[in-house]
């Protein structure tokens, strides 16, 4: 090798995984719109909505954000509080994992499932859930090196709408 060889080689960004605060409100939605898009959905997720759910009177989700500083956002996930009655077992559902086009390969979302992790344990709970459509092998694939184990869905849901 050379003096003038350059073995500089571009590195992800430092990255902070942290709760949501309402700042983070207007990317946060972004991200969530992003996603649904990526899935074929539209959303219907508004940073009012974010706000109540986040941060109102009653707390329905916790929201994990990957904030780069000087770039902003990167990635998130939200947790939703689950229960097993039969079996006595608090669990979280991790309902989303987003990272940004561009930022996948870095670690990112790993350290986002670390961070709900911890966040499951200290709230008792004795399981992390999370799906992946069908269809989606390269999720299938991240979460089985998570060490999530696979379980097929059985039954069917049924929802009624509350107006």
């Amino acid at each position: 090798m050379t003096e003038d060889t350059d073995l500089t080689l571009p590195r992800p960004p430092v990255v902070v995984i942290r709760h949501a605060k309402p700042q983070d409100l207007p990317e946060l939605n972004e991200m969530i719109e992003a996603l649904a898009m990526h899935h074929g959905d539209a959303s219907a997720m508004t940073p009012d909505k974010l706000e109540r759910d986040l941060f109102g009177t009653l707390p329905w989700i916790q929201a994990l954000v990957a904030d780069s500083g000087e770039d902003g956002l990167i990635g998130y996930a939200i947790l939703v509080p689950l229960y097993r009655a039969q079996e006595g077992k608090r669990g979280m559902d991790l309902h989303h994992l987003y990272v940004r086009d561009g930022q996948r390969g870095n670690g990112i979302g790993q350290h986002l499932v670390d961070r709900a992790r911890q966040i499951a344990r200290q709230a008792g709970c004795d399981f992390l859930s999370v799906s992946a459509a069908t269809g989606n092998f390269a999720a299938h694939r991240f979460y089985e090196n998570m060490d999530f184990v696979p379980r097929p869905v059985t039954g069917m849901r049924y929802l009624q709408a509350l107006s």
